[in-house]
């Protein structure tokens, strides 16, 4: 089963292989949808940043307030927070002098719960396991 958009792109209709659809030709990708998504694929390749995006799931926060939560340096957390903002992972609004960072929208919010499911799944260990458990 896969997704369907009209032309108009706003409608999505569900359809299944049984109604005579080849196999991935319910979800076309362009380069510019795949060169942007890979992008944001790899704005989440660094621990740090899932982190920061981990803290930022239970509301907006500070610099100080993740660089404390997560043991960081406060540069390091500023660095990662302006690769997530390029990214638009996450957004900053001003609280009287502070910054505080959140969530861009929902979607980082279910982009990291169906991420943390997949890695939750029973299956092969990646390579990173695989590297850490050597004895």
């Amino acid at each position: 089963m896969w997704a369907e958009r009209s032309s108009e792109g706003n409608d999505v209709r569900m359809r299944t292989r049984a109604e005579g659809d080849r196999p991935g030709s319910g979800l076309p990708l362009g380069k510019t949808v795949a060169g942007r998504l890979a992008d944001t694929m790899f704005a989440l390749s660094t621990p740090s940043r899932v982190l920061i995006l981990g803290c930022l799931l239970d509301g907006p926060r500070s610099v100080g307030d993740l660089a404390e939560m997560l043991g960081m340096e406060q540069s390091a957390v500023s660095h990662q927070l302006r690769v997530l903002r390029e990214h638009r992972l996450v957004r900053v609004e001003r609280d009287g002098r502070r910054r505080v960072y959140g969530l861009y929208d929902e979607h980082v919010a279910v982009l990291l719960r169906a991420g943390l499911d997949h890695v939750s799944r029973p299956g092969p260990q990646s390579a990173s396991e695989r590297a850490g458990s050597a004895p």
